[in-house]
Protein backbone atom coordinates (compact mmCIF):
# COMPACT_ATOMS: atom_id res chain seq x y z
CA UNK A 1 0.00 0.00 0.00
CA UNK A 2 2.67 1.80 0.33
CA UNK A 3 5.01 3.60 -2.70
CA UNK A 4 8.05 1.06 -3.51
CA UNK A 5 11.36 2.30 -3.01
CA UNK A 6 14.94 0.48 -3.04
CA UNK A 7 16.69 2.19 0.34
CA UNK A 8 15.53 1.19 3.86
CA UNK A 9 12.98 2.30 5.59
CA UNK A 10 12.96 4.23 9.05
CA UNK A 11 12.13 2.14 11.89
CA UNK A 12 7.99 2.83 12.06
CA UNK A 13 8.22 3.62 16.03
CA UNK A 14 10.59 6.96 14.92
CA UNK A 15 8.09 8.51 12.12
CA UNK A 16 5.84 11.13 13.22
CA UNK A 17 2.24 10.92 11.59
CA UNK A 18 0.14 12.88 10.21
CA UNK A 19 -3.40 11.27 9.35
CA UNK A 20 -5.52 12.00 6.40
CA UNK A 21 -8.90 10.81 6.43
CA UNK A 22 -11.13 10.78 3.11
CA UNK A 23 -8.86 9.78 -0.18
CA UNK A 24 -11.15 11.66 -2.55
CA UNK A 25 -10.49 14.77 -4.20
CA UNK A 26 -9.13 16.43 -1.30
CA UNK A 27 -7.69 14.41 0.89
CA UNK A 28 -5.47 12.94 -2.04
CA UNK A 29 -4.15 15.42 -3.02
CA UNK A 30 -3.43 16.88 0.59
CA UNK A 31 -1.85 13.66 0.83
CA UNK A 32 0.34 14.00 -2.16
CA UNK A 33 1.54 17.53 -0.99
CA UNK A 34 2.35 16.17 2.35
CA UNK A 35 4.56 13.24 1.09
CA UNK A 36 6.37 15.23 -1.11
CA UNK A 37 7.04 18.40 1.40
CA UNK A 38 7.65 16.27 5.08
CA UNK A 39 10.77 15.62 6.73
CA UNK A 40 12.39 12.40 6.87
CA UNK A 41 11.20 11.48 10.22
CA UNK A 42 7.31 12.07 9.55
CA UNK A 43 5.05 10.23 7.62
CA UNK A 44 1.68 10.34 6.11
CA UNK A 45 -1.10 7.82 6.73
CA UNK A 46 -3.86 8.11 4.62
CA UNK A 47 -7.59 6.22 5.66
CA UNK A 48 -9.94 5.39 3.06
CA UNK A 49 -13.25 2.80 3.87
CA UNK A 50 -13.34 2.38 -0.04
CA UNK A 51 -10.46 -0.02 -1.75
CA UNK A 52 -10.39 2.08 -4.56
CA UNK A 53 -11.44 5.49 -5.57
CA UNK A 54 -15.01 6.52 -6.21
CA UNK A 55 -15.17 8.84 -9.13
CA UNK A 56 -18.44 10.42 -7.85
CA UNK A 57 -19.26 12.12 -11.35
CA UNK A 58 -19.32 9.75 -13.84
CA UNK A 59 -21.62 7.60 -11.64
CA UNK A 60 -24.86 8.70 -12.78
CA UNK A 61 -23.54 8.32 -16.30
CA UNK A 62 -22.67 4.70 -15.16
CA UNK A 63 -25.11 3.72 -13.59
CA UNK A 64 -27.84 4.17 -16.34
CA UNK A 65 -25.44 3.23 -19.67
CA UNK A 66 -23.62 -0.11 -19.50
CA UNK A 67 -20.26 -0.83 -20.41
CA UNK A 68 -17.94 1.32 -18.63
CA UNK A 69 -18.25 0.49 -14.82
CA UNK A 70 -14.74 -0.70 -13.84
CA UNK A 71 -13.52 3.02 -15.32
CA UNK A 72 -15.31 4.56 -11.93
CA UNK A 73 -13.06 2.30 -9.89
CA UNK A 74 -9.57 3.87 -9.70
CA UNK A 75 -6.75 1.93 -8.13
CA UNK A 76 -4.70 4.41 -5.09
CA UNK A 77 -1.74 2.27 -5.87
CA UNK A 78 0.04 5.65 -6.67
CA UNK A 79 -1.80 7.87 -5.09
CA UNK A 80 1.97 9.39 -3.54
CA UNK A 81 3.06 9.46 -6.99
CA UNK A 82 3.02 12.61 -9.07
CA UNK A 83 -0.01 12.71 -11.70
CA UNK A 84 0.50 11.55 -14.72
CA UNK A 85 -0.45 14.58 -17.11
CA UNK A 86 1.53 13.72 -19.74
CA UNK A 87 2.33 10.66 -22.41
CA UNK A 88 5.80 10.87 -21.09
CA UNK A 89 7.52 12.07 -18.33
CA UNK A 90 9.20 15.79 -18.70
CA UNK A 91 13.01 16.09 -18.91
CA UNK A 92 12.49 18.50 -16.12
CA UNK A 93 11.17 16.69 -13.01
CA UNK A 94 13.09 16.41 -9.97
CA UNK A 95 14.40 12.80 -8.50
CA UNK A 96 12.01 10.90 -7.29
CA UNK A 97 11.69 10.86 -3.87
CA UNK A 98 11.73 8.00 -1.20
CA UNK A 99 7.99 7.14 -0.41
CA UNK A 100 8.07 4.05 1.31
CA UNK A 101 7.36 5.74 4.51
CA UNK A 102 3.97 6.96 3.95
CA UNK A 103 0.84 4.32 3.84
CA UNK A 104 -2.46 4.23 2.38
CA UNK A 105 -4.94 2.12 4.81
CA UNK A 106 -8.12 0.76 3.75
CA UNK A 107 -10.17 0.47 6.68
CA UNK A 108 -13.03 2.21 8.65
CA UNK A 109 -12.69 4.90 11.22
CA UNK A 110 -14.44 4.03 13.74
CA UNK A 111 -13.44 7.36 16.48
CA UNK A 112 -11.37 9.90 16.89
CA UNK A 113 -9.88 11.83 19.80
CA UNK A 114 -7.61 15.08 20.02
CA UNK A 115 -4.26 12.69 19.11
CA UNK A 116 -5.38 9.60 18.45
CA UNK A 117 -8.32 7.57 16.32
CA UNK A 118 -9.60 4.13 16.62
CA UNK A 119 -9.62 1.84 13.35
CA UNK A 120 -11.93 -1.42 12.58
CA UNK A 121 -8.55 -3.51 12.43
CA UNK A 122 -5.09 -3.09 13.41
CA UNK A 123 -2.25 -2.57 10.92
CA UNK A 124 1.22 -4.09 13.22
CA UNK A 125 3.18 -3.78 9.61
CA UNK A 126 3.23 -0.16 9.80
CA UNK A 127 3.13 0.05 13.72
CA UNK A 128 -1.13 0.66 14.69
CA UNK A 129 -1.62 -2.19 16.85
CA UNK A 130 -4.71 -2.35 18.96
CA UNK A 131 -6.31 -0.36 16.11
CA UNK A 132 -4.88 2.65 17.28
CA UNK A 133 -3.16 5.37 15.52
CA UNK A 134 -1.42 8.38 17.20
CA UNK A 135 -0.96 11.69 14.70
CA UNK A 136 0.43 15.19 15.29
CA UNK A 137 -1.75 16.43 12.47
CA UNK A 138 -4.87 14.91 10.96
CA UNK A 139 -6.75 16.41 7.65
CA UNK A 140 -10.34 15.43 7.98
CA UNK A 141 -11.42 15.25 4.38
CA UNK A 142 -14.42 12.78 4.84
CA UNK A 143 -16.57 14.62 2.63
CA UNK A 144 -20.21 14.08 2.67
CA UNK A 145 -23.41 11.31 2.66
CA UNK A 146 -24.64 10.89 -0.82
CA UNK A 147 -27.86 10.85 -2.28
CA UNK A 148 -29.14 7.61 -2.70
CA UNK A 149 -28.96 7.44 -6.70
CA UNK A 150 -24.87 7.19 -6.10
CA UNK A 151 -24.59 5.76 -2.80
CA UNK A 152 -22.84 3.01 -3.38
CA UNK A 153 -23.06 1.72 0.52
CA UNK A 154 -27.00 1.93 0.46
CA UNK A 155 -29.72 -0.29 -1.43
CA UNK A 156 -29.98 -0.23 -5.11
CA UNK A 157 -32.26 2.43 -6.59
CA UNK A 158 -35.98 1.19 -4.57
CA UNK A 159 -34.74 -2.38 -4.00
CA UNK A 160 -34.72 -3.18 -0.24
CA UNK A 161 -31.87 -3.94 1.08
CA UNK A 162 -30.69 -7.02 2.94
CA UNK A 163 -29.10 -7.94 5.42
CA UNK A 164 -25.49 -9.72 4.78
CA UNK A 165 -26.51 -9.43 0.74
CA UNK A 166 -23.83 -7.02 -0.29
CA UNK A 167 -22.06 -6.09 2.84
CA UNK A 168 -19.54 -8.07 1.82
CA UNK A 169 -18.30 -6.38 -1.01
CA UNK A 170 -19.25 -3.15 0.21
CA UNK A 171 -15.98 -0.68 -0.02
CA UNK A 172 -14.54 -2.67 -2.98
CA UNK A 173 -14.33 -2.46 -6.58
CA UNK A 174 -16.05 -5.80 -7.16
CA UNK A 175 -18.86 -4.66 -4.89
CA UNK A 176 -18.99 -0.76 -6.75
CA UNK A 177 -19.71 -2.74 -10.47
CA UNK A 178 -22.12 -5.19 -8.72
CA UNK A 179 -23.93 -2.10 -7.70
CA UNK A 180 -24.00 -0.04 -10.85
CA UNK A 181 -25.11 -3.17 -12.82
CA UNK A 182 -27.95 -3.38 -10.73
CA UNK A 183 -29.34 0.07 -10.92
CA UNK A 184 -28.24 -0.03 -14.85
CA UNK A 185 -31.25 -3.14 -14.72
CA UNK A 186 -33.18 -1.01 -12.64
CA UNK A 187 -33.71 2.38 -15.30
CA UNK A 188 -33.90 -0.69 -18.29
CA UNK A 189 -36.99 -2.25 -16.53
CA UNK A 190 -38.81 1.35 -15.22
CA UNK A 191 -41.45 2.63 -17.70
CA UNK A 192 -41.59 5.52 -15.75
CA UNK A 193 -39.18 7.80 -13.44
CA UNK A 194 -39.35 10.27 -11.65
CA UNK A 195 -36.18 12.38 -10.55
CA UNK A 196 -36.32 14.36 -7.83
CA UNK A 197 -34.23 17.86 -7.20
CA UNK A 198 -33.24 19.70 -9.89
CA UNK A 199 -29.47 20.07 -9.21
CA UNK A 200 -26.59 18.96 -11.82
CA UNK A 201 -26.96 15.36 -10.32
CA UNK A 202 -30.83 15.05 -10.94
CA UNK A 203 -30.09 16.82 -14.51
CA UNK A 204 -27.94 14.17 -15.38
CA UNK A 205 -29.91 10.96 -14.94
CA UNK A 206 -33.11 13.22 -16.24
CA UNK A 207 -31.10 13.47 -19.61
CA UNK A 208 -29.11 10.47 -20.17
CA UNK A 209 -32.55 8.59 -18.75
CA UNK A 210 -34.57 10.26 -21.27
CA UNK A 211 -32.18 9.94 -24.29
CA UNK A 212 -31.09 5.82 -23.35
CA UNK A 213 -34.87 4.64 -22.99
CA UNK A 214 -36.99 6.96 -25.15
CA UNK A 215 -39.80 5.32 -24.31
CA UNK A 216 -39.41 6.09 -20.54
CA UNK A 217 -41.73 8.62 -19.67
CA UNK A 218 -39.18 10.56 -17.31
CA UNK A 219 -40.31 13.62 -15.01
CA UNK A 220 -37.83 16.33 -13.24
CA UNK A 221 -39.16 17.85 -9.93
CA UNK A 222 -37.11 20.60 -8.15
CA UNK A 223 -38.24 23.01 -5.74
CA UNK A 224 -36.81 25.77 -7.01
CA UNK A 225 -38.33 28.39 -9.93
CA UNK A 226 -34.97 28.14 -11.98
CA UNK A 227 -32.76 25.36 -12.01
CA UNK A 228 -29.17 25.89 -10.65
CA UNK A 229 -29.82 29.28 -9.62
CA UNK A 230 -26.89 30.19 -8.14
CA UNK A 231 -25.21 30.32 -11.76
CA UNK A 232 -25.74 32.28 -14.51
CA UNK A 233 -29.95 32.26 -15.86
CA UNK A 234 -28.10 31.08 -19.20
CA UNK A 235 -27.74 27.73 -17.78
CA UNK A 236 -31.03 27.89 -16.84
CA UNK A 237 -32.72 28.38 -20.23
CA UNK A 238 -29.74 26.00 -22.07
CA UNK A 239 -30.73 23.13 -19.72
CA UNK A 240 -34.75 23.62 -19.91
CA UNK A 241 -34.38 23.63 -24.15
CA UNK A 242 -32.53 20.71 -23.90
CA UNK A 243 -35.19 18.82 -21.21
CA UNK A 244 -37.64 19.87 -23.13
CA UNK A 245 -36.16 18.22 -26.94
CA UNK A 246 -35.70 14.69 -25.10
CA UNK A 247 -39.69 14.93 -23.75
CA UNK A 248 -38.55 15.21 -20.01
CA UNK A 249 -41.44 16.67 -18.51
CA UNK A 250 -39.92 19.19 -15.75
CA UNK A 251 -42.41 20.67 -13.13
CA UNK A 252 -40.42 23.86 -11.15
CA UNK A 253 -41.54 25.87 -8.10
CA UNK A 254 -42.49 22.06 -5.84
CA UNK A 255 -41.67 19.76 -3.47
CA UNK A 256 -42.37 16.25 -3.05
CA UNK A 257 -44.95 15.35 -0.15
CA UNK A 258 -43.06 12.47 1.24
CA UNK A 259 -45.90 11.23 3.03
CA UNK A 260 -47.12 10.18 -0.42
CA UNK A 261 -44.02 8.08 -1.40
CA UNK A 262 -43.73 6.22 1.54
CA UNK A 263 -47.37 4.59 0.20
CA UNK A 264 -46.67 1.74 -1.85
CA UNK A 265 -42.88 1.71 -1.03
CA UNK A 266 -42.68 -1.62 -1.52
CA UNK A 267 -44.30 -2.60 -4.50
CA UNK A 268 -41.27 -2.51 -6.35
CA UNK A 269 -41.82 -2.82 -9.95
CA UNK A 270 -45.66 -1.50 -9.89
CA UNK A 271 -46.12 2.26 -11.03
CA UNK A 272 -47.52 4.35 -8.18
CA UNK A 273 -48.89 7.76 -7.64
CA UNK A 274 -46.84 9.95 -5.51
CA UNK A 275 -47.96 13.81 -4.92
CA UNK A 276 -46.21 17.29 -4.71
CA UNK A 277 -46.87 19.52 -1.86
CA UNK A 278 -49.02 21.77 -4.59
CA UNK A 279 -51.49 18.59 -4.72
CA UNK A 280 -50.14 17.69 -8.04
CA UNK A 281 -49.78 14.13 -8.52
CA UNK A 282 -47.35 12.15 -10.71
CA UNK A 283 -46.94 8.72 -11.71
CA UNK A 284 -43.91 6.38 -11.73
CA UNK A 285 -42.62 2.87 -11.36
CA UNK A 286 -39.41 4.36 -10.33
CA UNK A 287 -38.05 7.40 -8.10
CA UNK A 288 -34.98 8.95 -7.83
CA UNK A 289 -34.02 11.13 -4.69
CA UNK A 290 -31.29 13.21 -5.60
CA UNK A 291 -30.98 15.13 -2.66
CA UNK A 292 -30.70 14.91 0.87
CA UNK A 293 -26.71 15.57 1.37
CA UNK A 294 -25.56 15.93 4.63
CA UNK A 295 -22.08 16.50 6.25
CA UNK A 296 -19.80 13.13 7.17
CA UNK A 297 -19.24 14.98 10.31
CA UNK A 298 -19.97 12.27 12.88
CA UNK A 299 -16.49 11.98 13.98
CA UNK A 300 -15.88 15.44 14.72
CA UNK A 301 -18.83 15.90 16.66
CA UNK A 302 -18.05 13.46 19.15
CA UNK A 303 -14.45 14.40 19.59
CA UNK A 304 -15.29 18.40 19.42
CA UNK A 305 -19.30 19.30 19.71
CA UNK A 306 -18.76 22.94 19.53
CA UNK A 307 -16.93 23.34 15.88
CA UNK A 308 -19.60 21.56 14.16
CA UNK A 309 -22.38 24.23 13.00
CA UNK A 310 -26.08 22.93 14.81
CA UNK A 311 -28.37 24.68 12.64
CA UNK A 312 -29.50 26.37 9.65
CA UNK A 313 -28.12 25.73 5.79
CA UNK A 314 -24.81 24.81 6.79
CA UNK A 315 -25.99 22.32 9.46
CA UNK A 316 -23.47 19.48 10.58
CA UNK A 317 -20.76 20.96 8.66
CA UNK A 318 -17.38 21.84 10.83
CA UNK A 319 -16.67 25.63 10.99
CA UNK A 320 -12.93 26.10 9.95
CA UNK A 321 -10.68 28.92 10.03
CA UNK A 322 -9.53 30.59 6.83
CA UNK A 323 -6.41 28.31 7.81
CA UNK A 324 -8.83 25.74 7.37
CA UNK A 325 -8.12 24.56 10.87
CA UNK A 326 -11.02 23.65 12.86
CA UNK A 327 -12.57 26.48 14.50
CA UNK A 328 -15.60 27.44 17.35
CA UNK A 329 -17.64 30.40 18.34
CA UNK A 330 -15.85 32.58 20.73
CA UNK A 331 -17.63 33.38 23.93
CA UNK A 332 -20.75 35.25 23.49
CA UNK A 333 -21.12 34.69 19.60
CA UNK A 334 -24.47 33.61 19.09
CA UNK A 335 -25.31 33.96 15.61
CA UNK A 336 -23.97 32.35 12.29
CA UNK A 337 -22.08 34.18 9.38
CA UNK A 338 -24.72 35.26 6.98
CA UNK A 339 -23.95 33.77 3.58
CA UNK A 340 -23.70 35.95 0.26
CA UNK A 341 -26.90 36.60 -1.19
CA UNK A 342 -26.40 34.62 -4.18
CA UNK A 343 -26.04 31.43 -2.01
CA UNK A 344 -29.80 30.35 -1.27
CA UNK A 345 -28.78 26.74 -0.24
CA UNK A 346 -25.99 23.77 0.08
CA UNK A 347 -26.39 21.97 -3.33
CA UNK A 348 -28.18 19.21 -3.41
CA UNK A 349 -25.75 17.00 -4.44
CA UNK A 350 -21.60 16.24 -4.77
CA UNK A 351 -22.43 16.82 -8.91
CA UNK A 352 -24.03 20.23 -8.65
CA UNK A 353 -20.73 21.82 -9.08
CA UNK A 354 -18.94 19.30 -11.00
CA UNK A 355 -17.81 17.16 -13.85
CA UNK A 356 -14.98 15.51 -15.54
CA UNK A 357 -13.06 18.01 -15.61
CA UNK A 358 -13.76 18.92 -11.82
CA UNK A 359 -9.76 18.34 -11.09
CA UNK A 360 -8.39 17.40 -14.76
CA UNK A 361 -8.63 20.43 -16.28
CA UNK A 362 -9.00 23.23 -13.58
CA UNK A 363 -7.06 21.73 -10.82
CA UNK A 364 -4.32 19.18 -12.04
CA UNK A 365 -3.35 21.37 -15.03
CA UNK A 366 -3.03 24.45 -13.20
CA UNK A 367 0.04 22.90 -11.90
CA UNK A 368 2.12 23.82 -14.73
CA UNK A 369 -0.11 24.74 -17.29
CA UNK A 370 -1.14 28.62 -17.07
CA UNK A 371 1.92 30.51 -18.08
CA UNK A 372 1.76 34.28 -17.82
CA UNK A 373 2.00 35.67 -21.74
CA UNK A 374 4.13 38.43 -22.25
CA UNK A 375 3.16 42.05 -21.91
CA UNK A 376 0.30 41.09 -19.95
CA UNK A 377 -0.14 43.58 -16.55
CA UNK A 378 0.30 42.67 -13.50
CA UNK A 379 -3.34 41.99 -11.65
CA UNK A 380 -3.83 44.40 -8.26
CA UNK A 381 -2.96 42.94 -5.64
CA UNK A 382 -6.04 41.51 -3.59
CA UNK A 383 -7.26 42.89 -0.39
CA UNK A 384 -6.26 40.92 2.83
CA UNK A 385 -8.51 38.27 3.82
CA UNK A 386 -9.88 38.84 7.33
CA UNK A 387 -10.61 36.32 9.69
CA UNK A 388 -13.89 35.65 10.89
CA UNK A 389 -14.33 37.61 14.77
CA UNK A 390 -16.69 35.49 15.64
CA UNK A 391 -14.34 32.28 15.66
CA UNK A 392 -11.17 31.13 17.22
CA UNK A 393 -9.60 28.57 16.24
CA UNK A 394 -10.49 25.20 18.31
CA UNK A 395 -7.96 22.63 17.33
CA UNK A 396 -4.44 24.05 15.64
CA UNK A 397 -3.32 20.36 14.48
CA UNK A 398 -7.01 19.21 12.83
CA UNK A 399 -8.05 21.01 9.19
CA UNK A 400 -11.00 20.28 8.11
CA UNK A 401 -11.85 20.34 4.06
CA UNK A 402 -14.01 19.82 1.33
CA UNK A 403 -18.28 19.06 1.82
CA UNK A 404 -17.53 18.48 6.16
CA UNK A 405 -15.67 21.83 6.07
CA UNK A 406 -17.71 25.25 6.44
CA UNK A 407 -15.72 26.49 4.27
CA UNK A 408 -16.98 30.31 3.55
CA UNK A 409 -19.75 29.61 0.93
CA UNK A 410 -17.42 27.50 -1.13
CA UNK A 411 -19.78 24.88 -2.44
CA UNK A 412 -19.46 20.99 -2.25
CA UNK A 413 -17.42 20.00 -5.13
CA UNK A 414 -14.38 17.74 -6.06
CA UNK A 415 -12.07 20.82 -7.10
CA UNK A 416 -13.39 22.67 -4.47
CA UNK A 417 -11.91 20.16 -1.84
CA UNK A 418 -9.21 20.01 -4.17
CA UNK A 419 -7.53 23.42 -3.76
CA UNK A 420 -8.69 23.20 -0.05
CA UNK A 421 -6.34 20.34 0.29
CA UNK A 422 -3.46 21.86 -0.97
CA UNK A 423 -4.07 24.71 1.29
CA UNK A 424 -4.42 22.17 4.42
CA UNK A 425 -1.01 20.37 3.82
CA UNK A 426 1.33 23.48 3.27
CA UNK A 427 0.20 25.13 6.52
CA UNK A 428 0.75 21.59 8.24
CA UNK A 429 4.06 22.02 6.46
CA UNK A 430 4.74 25.87 7.33
CA UNK A 431 3.49 24.26 11.19
CA UNK A 432 6.12 21.55 11.23
CA UNK A 433 8.74 23.89 9.67
CA UNK A 434 7.58 26.25 12.43
CA UNK A 435 8.19 24.34 15.48
CA UNK A 436 11.33 22.35 14.15
CA UNK A 437 12.81 25.72 13.58
CA UNK A 438 14.06 24.72 10.52
CA UNK A 439 16.75 26.78 9.05
CA UNK A 440 16.89 28.68 5.57
CA UNK A 441 13.72 30.56 6.63
CA UNK A 442 14.30 34.14 5.02
CA UNK A 443 11.87 35.81 7.15
CA UNK A 444 8.46 35.25 9.41
CA UNK A 445 6.24 36.02 6.42
CA UNK A 446 7.36 32.49 4.70
CA UNK A 447 5.86 30.63 7.72
CA UNK A 448 2.96 32.72 8.06
CA UNK A 449 -0.38 30.17 7.55
CA UNK A 450 -2.11 30.68 4.01
CA UNK A 451 -5.93 31.49 4.44
CA UNK A 452 -8.58 29.96 1.78
CA UNK A 453 -10.23 31.66 -0.38
CA UNK A 454 -12.92 30.04 -2.38
CA UNK A 455 -12.73 30.94 -6.32
CA UNK A 456 -15.46 32.08 -8.47
CA UNK A 457 -18.80 29.26 -9.38
CA UNK A 458 -18.02 27.18 -11.92
CA UNK A 459 -19.74 24.02 -13.26
CA UNK A 460 -19.52 21.85 -16.35
CA UNK A 461 -23.30 19.74 -16.49
CA UNK A 462 -23.70 16.53 -19.54
CA UNK A 463 -27.06 17.10 -21.24
CA UNK A 464 -27.55 13.58 -22.34
CA UNK A 465 -24.85 11.76 -23.99
CA UNK A 466 -23.16 14.18 -26.21
CA UNK A 467 -24.34 17.15 -24.87
CA UNK A 468 -22.74 19.22 -22.11
CA UNK A 469 -23.54 22.99 -20.81
CA UNK A 470 -20.90 24.59 -18.27
CA UNK A 471 -20.07 28.04 -16.86
CA UNK A 472 -16.73 29.36 -15.75
CA UNK A 473 -14.96 32.40 -15.48
CA UNK A 474 -18.49 34.00 -15.83
CA UNK A 475 -18.95 32.49 -19.36
CA UNK A 476 -21.45 30.11 -20.33
CA UNK A 477 -21.29 27.84 -23.33
CA UNK A 478 -22.28 24.30 -24.74
CA UNK A 479 -20.39 21.30 -26.07
CA UNK A 480 -22.05 19.07 -28.51
CA UNK A 481 -19.10 16.04 -28.91
CA UNK A 482 -19.00 14.12 -24.88
CA UNK A 483 -17.48 10.96 -25.19
CA UNK A 484 -20.02 8.43 -23.52
CA UNK A 485 -17.21 7.75 -20.49
CA UNK A 486 -16.87 11.97 -19.48
CA UNK A 487 -13.08 11.27 -19.91
CA UNK A 488 -12.54 9.37 -17.05
CA UNK A 489 -9.02 8.71 -17.82
CA UNK A 490 -8.19 12.63 -16.80
CA UNK A 491 -9.05 11.24 -13.51
CA UNK A 492 -7.06 8.20 -13.50
CA UNK A 493 -4.22 10.12 -14.36
CA UNK A 494 -4.70 12.65 -11.61
CA UNK A 495 -3.88 9.43 -9.76
CA UNK A 496 -1.06 8.71 -10.96
CA UNK A 497 -1.85 6.03 -13.62
CA UNK A 498 -0.43 6.81 -17.24
CA UNK A 499 -3.15 5.68 -19.39
CA UNK A 500 -5.13 6.39 -22.03
CA UNK A 501 -9.16 6.32 -22.81
CA UNK A 502 -8.43 3.08 -24.63
CA UNK A 503 -6.44 1.68 -22.41
CA UNK A 504 -9.38 1.98 -19.70
CA UNK A 505 -11.37 -0.10 -22.71
CA UNK A 506 -8.88 -3.24 -21.11
CA UNK A 507 -8.37 -2.12 -17.54
CA UNK A 508 -10.65 -4.14 -14.89
CA UNK A 509 -7.97 -4.31 -11.84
Amino acid sequence: MAAASSSSPQPVQALKTVAVLGASYGGARAAHLLAHGLPQHWRVVLIDRNSHMNHLYVLPRYAVLPGHEHKAFIPYDNVFLPPALSDAPSPNMPPSKDLSRHVRLHANVLALREHDLTLDKSFPEHGIFDRTLRFEFLVYALGSHLPSPINLWGPVADEVDKDGVVDVVRGTKEGGVAWLKRFQKRVERASSVLVVGGGALGIQYATDIAEIYPATRVTLLHSRHRLLPRFDEAMHTEILSVLSALNVCTILGDRLDLSSLEKGANAVGTERVVRTQSGREIRAELVLLCTGQTPNTALLREAFPGVIVPDGPNKGMARVRRTLQLAELVEGADSEPVEPDDHESRPESPAEEGSREVVARDAIQGEDAEEEEEGEEEPEPEPPVEEDPCTRVAAAHIFAIGDAADAFGAVNAGHNAFFQGEVAARNILKLIRRAEGESGVEDDSDLELEKYVPGPPAIKVSLGLTKSVYQAQGVVGTRDKEPADLDVHLIWRYFGHRVDRADLELVNT
